[in-house]
């Protein structure tokens, strides 16, 4: 019997390719991929092309657009991480998330993160990045990450604090999948059950 793979999306609010943003991000999707088998597809905000910030409908976007969105909709987790600008998530970050299908994020896991120029800028995860995803009613894990600038070198994360805190959301994250594996097998038998008595 094939067994579908959870599938993570890691998008990064940059508009810059290579970003601290897209490293903080794949550091994290690499350490849920330690812990459980998945599948990691990874974006930035360069992948939706320069339309995304001219689209005012759905209907308006660009092909390349559409299927970020449209992934993030399908997927089974998200890792989201943001540079801080002027002291919050990136504007066009948030225009994507414009896009996304309210219903389509409640319940799904997700992780929440930032970067900037230093810890004065932390506090934008849960201030802004967390309350952002209790409007879509999505399971964000306890552990956030954030990272400054000086804690990068080469755009690897160097600082232990960050690394560890990064693990400790990838465990969460492979943990809530998981459990929805679980609860969705257990769904599946249910069914299967009732099919063959029927």
């Amino acid at each position: 019997m094939h067994v579908r793979l959870p599938r993570i999306v890691a998008l990064s609010g940059s508009t810059r390719r290579p970003s601290r943003s897209r490293s903080l991000a794949e550091a994290v999707a690499q350490a849920a991929a330690e812990r459980i088998e998945v599948v990691v597809k990874s974006y930035d905000l360069i992948d939706a092309g320069p339309g995304l910030g001219a689209a005012f409908t759905r209907e308006e976007l660009s092909p390349e657009a559409l299927a970020i969105i449209e992934d993030i909709e399908n997927a089974d987790a998200l890792i989201a991480v943001s540079p801080v600008y002027k002291g919050s998530y990136a504007g066009l970050f948030k225009h994507l998330f414009d896009f996304v299908s309210p219903e389509s994020l409640a319940g799904k896991p997700v992780v929440v993160g930032a970067t900037g120029g230093g810890h004065r800028h932390s506090l934008v995860v849960e201030h802004q990045l967390r309350p952002l995803f209790g409007f879509f009613s999505a399971l964000t894990v306890p552990t956030s990450v954030y990272a400054s600038d000086h804690e990068f070198l080469d755009g690897r994360i160097t600082d232990p604090g960050v690394r560890e805190r990064a693990g400790q959301a990838a465990s969460q994250l492979a943990r809530l999948l998981l459990s929805g594996d679980q609860a969705l097998g257990r769904t599946e038998q249910a069914r299967t059950a009732s099919a063959t008595a029927a």
